[in-house]
């Protein structure tokens, strides 16, 4: 039986989310929540630090987060890495993580002057890890209004899926007639016909997201959107087949 290759950026990256992951579950036993540490919270928010932007990448919020994650970075990322080496790879595995977080933050800044019509003064926010508390001090705001803030200020991001997606656009554009095989349809399909429908549901799911949707579709779409334009930057001699193949 042939071993499974798997290149050296991708093999890094499972064994740290592995160990992000685990140590989750360890400092949760001991009663400290480590997503309010090295998630990302929006750059406003009192709890926001400088090492938040590459962290979050490395955390998830349960097993099935990072269990679907790392079954697409095994599975795309192996062969984006082959073809581009190491150092492109994981440049573009950074970049588009953190094209995910500013699309994120940049959708969040908007909402967040629609309500107030301004940057929230810093002292209007309180939040207690310690004690799992959030509290808004502002006036003239519809109950919908103050969750919305609230949970942009003391929410923080966590998760590698806006890399995830960079890396499933950059397959679909350079590997467009790969067939794959999707849960609950029982022929495979080729990548230029899945993934952007993909995309299409995260967008719409973003724009029409309700109040207690936590998941961070615009995030995923910094990411597709960043992984598009860094192939369209990089486009190799060889890369004008690949995608008419």
């Amino acid at each position: 039986m042939n071993n499974i290759h798997i290149p050296p950026v991708v093999k890094n990256l499972l064994i740290i989310n592995a160990l992000f992951f685990a140590a989750k579950y360890v400092f949760e036993s001991k009663g400290i929540e480590l997503g309010y540490y090295l998630g990302a919270f929006y750059f406003d928010s009192p709890l926001f630090k400088i090492w938040q932007p590459i962290t979050y990448m490395f955390m998830h919020g349960n097993f099935t987060h990072i269990l679907f994650n790392m079954f697409a970075l095994f599975s795309f990322g192996s062969v984006l890495e082959t073809r581009w080496g190491t150092k492109r790879f994981i440049n573009f595995y950074l970049i588009t993580g953190l094209g995910a977080l500013a699309l994120q933050w940049g959708v969040q800044a908007f909402e967040v002057y629609q309500m107030t019509g301004s940057a929230v003064n810093p002292g209007a926010v309180t939040i207690d890890i310690a004690r799992g508390m959030a509290s808004l001090n502002l006036r003239g705001l519809m109950p919908d209004q103050g969750q919305t803030l609230l949970s942009i200020y003391s929410g923080p991001m966590v998760g590698a899926s806006g890399a995830i997606f960079g890396l499933l656009v950059a397959f679909g554009m350079l590997y467009p007639n790969a067939e794959l095989y999707i849960m609950f349809i029982p022929v495979p399909v080729k990548a230029k016909y899945i993934i952007p429908v993909y995309i299409l549901i995260e967008l719409s799911l973003g724009v029409a997201s309700v109040q207690g949707d936590s998941v961070a579709h615009y995030a995923h779409l910094g990411g597709a959107l960043l992984g598009f334009i860094l192939v369209k930057l990089w486009k190799e001699k060889n890369t004008f087949y690949d995608y008419y193949d």
